[in-house]
């Protein structure tokens, strides 16, 4: 994570040790996605946790490293679970794919938290630049897989020339995390798939028939 700690810079953990810190960082990561980041305490995480207070103070100083690690873990766990759904994509179809993926996911929980990452991130980012850049860079990556389908799409000539693919990209992900929010607002997955469909109506508007 840009100008955070890195795993180079950490003491080595013991297999025990690592998993200690992983186990802690599981139970904030679920814990901030349900109750938000603010709302966590630190007293909380240790008892989701099942872990001392030294044992969580000796792996996180404090609250900020802790809410960092979670956005890592986070951007993590999308990043390879997007990278699996988007690597081969090559067509519109493929996209619908992942629109109906996306949604059917978020319908398990009726849309009532919205994306593990958006929601980090609408209240971490005017308190930590460097839990920001993180997220900002996850987000890049997100998109630039994105784009890199389309741009397969255009080699395939089923996607227009004239096309502009990180724009295209940009929009689907400004759509999806938009959706992600008022689905959330309302328990009621309906704004997601409008959001996501209105998005993809305009990709399709350079797909090759």
């Amino acid at each position: 994570m840009t100008g955070s700690e890195s795993a180079d810079q950490r003491p080595r953990l013991t297999r025990r040790g690592a998993a200690t810190r992983r186990r802690i960082i599981e139970a904030a990561a679920e814990l901030m996605y349900v109750r938000g980041v603010s709302s966590t305490t630190l007293d909380e995480v240790r008892a989701a946790s099942a872990t001392s207070k030294s044992q969580l103070y000796k792996h996180f100083a404090d609250k900020e490293q802790l809410v960092r690690a979670v956005v890592q873990f986070r951007a993590e766990e999308i990043m390879e679970r997007e990278h699996a759904a988007l690597q081969r994509l090559r067509s519109f179809n493929g996209l619908v794919r992942w629109r109906d993926a996306l949604v059917q996911r978020n319908a398990l929980q009726k849309g009532a938290y919205g994306c593990i990452l958006g929601s980090i991130a609408g209240e971490v980012s005017d308190r930590d630049e460097v839990a920001r850049i993180a997220l900002a860079e996850t987000f890049e990556a997100w998109e630039q897989l994105i784009e890199a389908g389309l741009r397969r799409m255009q080699e395939a000539r089923t996607l227009a020339a004239e096309a502009d693919p990180r724009q295209l990209a940009i929009g689907l992900i400004a759509a999806l995390q938009g959706g992600y929010l008022l689905a959330q607002t309302a328990h009621d997955i309906r704004p997601m798939e409008i959001a996501l469909d209105m998005a993809l109506d305009h990709v399709r508007l350079y797909v090759s028939t």
